[in-house]
């Protein structure tokens, strides 16, 4: 089966492995794992900020980062088609309980005029308590529901000034930003200077098996530690499994750059299949999103999985795909003849 559902069924290489076999551990909860201090050592580094946190998933960073920035009836703006938004299970509203407030984004892009028109302050004549506060403003880089969207470094520094005139604080869901700096040529500390807080993931495009982390000031990783703790996300000995994250944060970033390229290449042949619409400009990294024509993309995925190949809908005419490290350039010639093939299929 070629899987192209996602990046995150990536399986440990035999180096991670080794990595993982040979890690030194504690227990975490006390704070005494040297694998996982090490990790958070090493990604607050990167990201540029006093320290991290490790978790085992990017809902529970960016849940945990929502909970530590606002309390219960705040307000928060996001892109509408965010992930904090939508596939995070309503976790704003259940863990948190805030609102959150969509701005219109254009492939998860939007810019310092949505957030000034978002943040206004109500004026004087009306009581200022009948609205709920506006405490955080968050962006998605890269944007996964916008094709693995890659936010400019300008519109970052716009958008972000917006929001600290109106006393917003700012978290980055850079679950795939390591895939926006390698793109890019600009560092994740750069990326990641603007904002309070920034979580990234492990288990995407870099191949671990387990966990993110949320980066930040000493503060602001310590009030989110107690949050990581009340949302369950208490290891032991998380060593193990860290070890793996720690692996990929030192030696699978470069390789994101084939994970582009299988991905334009995998776009560019898509787009020669009569009945399939895809716009090339719109994959920037590892995502590819298209649509269809003639055919409901159930239909469509389910015949591509007969034929042996994964991927998902994406509503009820798209469809996603997500080259990784676990798929090689022959595959990705493979899947554009089963895709071909459903399609013609289709025609006849």
């Amino acid at each position: 089966m070629i899987d192209l559902r996602s990046d995150t069924v990536t399986r440990p290489t035999a180096a991670m492995r080794q990595a993982m076999a040979a890690a030194d551990v504690g227990d975490d909860v006390y704070r005494d794992d040297p694998t996982v201090l090490a990790l958070e050592r090493r990604t607050a580094e990167i990201l540029g900020k006093d320290d991290a946190v490790y978790m085992p998933t990017g809902t529970m960073t960016n849940q945990v980062a929502i909970r530590t920035h606002t309390e219960p009836g705040d307000q928060i703006l996001i892109d509408v088609n965010a992930h904090v938004a939508r596939p995070e299970a309503g976790g704003p509203a259940a863990l948190s309980g805030v609102m959150t407030k969509g701005l219109p984004g254009v492939h998860g892009v939007f810019t310092a005029d949505d957030v000034h028109a978002a943040a206004t302050p109500v004026h004087p004549f009306t009581p200022a308590t009948l609205l709920p506060p506006t405490r955080l403003l968050c962006i998605e880089n890269t944007h996964n529901g916008g094709g693995g969207t890659i936010w400019p470094l300008e519109r970052i520094t716009d958008v972000c000034d917006a929001a600290r005139q109106h006393g917003l604080r700012l978290h980055m869901d850079g679950a795939r930003l390591w895939h926006a700096s390698v793109a890019m040529g600009i560092s994740e500390r750069e990326y990641a200077a603007p904002f309070d807080t920034v979580s990234v993931c492990f288990s995407k495009g870099l191949g671990a098996p387990v966990g993110s982390a949320l980066a930040g000031s000493s503060e602001l990783v310590a009030r989110a530690r107690r949050f990581k703790a009340m949302f369950g996300g208490g290891f032991r000995q998380a060593g193990v499994v860290a070890a793996g994250a720690l692996h990929a944060l030192e030696h699978h970033r470069a390789g994101l750059a084939a994970d582009h390229s299988k991905a334009t290449a995998f776009a560019e042949g898509l787009s020669r299949i009569p009945g399939i619409e895809i716009d090339l400009a719109r994959v920037q990294t590892n995502i590819v999103r298209f649509s269809l024509a003639a055919m409901p993309s159930g239909t469509f995925v389910e015949r591509c999985h007969a034929a042996g190949l994964h991927l998902l809908t994406a509503g009820a005419d798209g469809v996603r795909a997500v080259p990784h490290a676990d798929i090689s350039e022959a595959q990705i010639a493979e899947a554009l003849a089963i895709a071909g093939a459903v399609m013609s299929e289709q025609a006849a």
